[in-house]
């Protein structure tokens, strides 16, 4: 929030006289009344003029940032985060820069806004049906009021309620009252206390080469959905738990095992025995796609020893 008694700079543009971010309830309800503008998160800036305020006021983290990126540079690799980025100290733009800055200014717009912060703010802006239903997906919805459904895999059937948020996606459901649904990360929180992979990642797990799923486990064998980018290439790698084997159902790879190089096609496979030396790249123009099937005693991904990888993973 700021002061609506900055100084004109230009057309339509004041000079802030005084930015606070997130003031409790209290505080706010008095900035409002004294006049001041409610900042909706939208800033526009000259990257080397931001540049130049985080090395005023946060000089530690811009150097940090600025030395990581440096070494990114040298490495050639596509990675920023590492030892010199660990260094910099996790603060928000506004409490690093705005509130400390004597170079902002302020447009004043009047306009509807919403942060979509919530699964009830997504609600607010959908496109209600004759029931203030808003549906997203595979929905069958019977004597249903004012919910908000989304599905992004299985078919989601409601009867007889109202003011809900249901949330499916493939691996985890959300059920919410829709005033209660920005609680969630109370929920969050309990599911990452109790070791819950859904807290903090999406069913894709996501690598520097691609993508890859999950699609099917038990004991002493693993099925991979796999996705390798165009240019992407897994390390130079061995395990000493497991074997495995891969069909390639899209696109050309290049694979290594031992001292051999093949082009695999659509249709075609490849065995990687327990030990083997072995590596996959994609030196094409799409995507390849590939069933891995891993059998062993233990099929962790810690059980992979890289001996090359262009991504610098240890």
């Amino acid at each position: 929030m700021d002061r609506r008694d900055g100084e004109p700079v230009g057309q339509g543009v004041r000079s802030v006289s005084r930015f606070r971010e997130k003031p409790c309830a209290a505080d706010a309800e008095e900035y409002v009344a004294q006049g001041m503008f409610w900042n909706s998160g939208n800033f526009l800036f000259l990257a080397g003029a931001l540049l130049d305020e985080y090395r005023r006021y946060e000089a530690p983290s811009a150097a940090a940032v600025e030395l990581a990126v440096r070494d990114r540079a040298r490495s050639g690799s596509a990675r920023v985060l590492g030892a010199s980025y660990a260094d910099a100290v996790p603060k928000s733009l506004d409490y690093a820069v705005m509130e400390r800055t004597d170079r902002a200014a302020v447009v004043e717009l009047r306009c509807d806004w919403s942060d979509v912060g919530s699964w009830n703010a997504l609600w607010e802006i959908g496109q209600q049906d004759e029931a203030g239903n808003v549906i997203k997906g595979e929905v069958e919805l019977v004597d249903t009021r004012d919910c908000y459904v989304s599905s992004r895999g299985s078919l989601v059937s409601i009867v007889g309620q109202k003011n809900l948020a249901v949330i499916c996606t493939e691996d985890a459901v959300l059920v919410a009252d829709r005033s209660a649904a920005g609680a969630v990360k109370v929920l969050v929180e309990r599911l990452r206390e109790r070791g819950r992979r859904q807290a903090d990642s999406c069913i894709d797990a996501q690598r520097p080469w691609g993508a890859y799923r999950v699609t099917d486990h038990g004991d002493g064998f693993q099925v991979k959905r796999i996705v390798v980018a165009p240019g992407g290439r897994l390390s130079l790698q061995k395990h000493r738990h497991r074997a495995e084997h891969w069909v390639v159902v899209a696109g050309e790879a290049t694979v290594t095992v031992g001292t051999g190089v093949r082009t695999v096609g659509p249709s075609e496979h490849v065995h990687i025995p327990q030990g083997a030396v072995h590596r996959l790249e994609n030196f094409g123009n799409v995507p390849v796609h590939l069933i891995e099937v891993q059998t062993g005693s233990y099929l962790g991904e810690d059980d992979i020893e890289r001996l090359e990888d262009i991504y610098e993973r240890a």
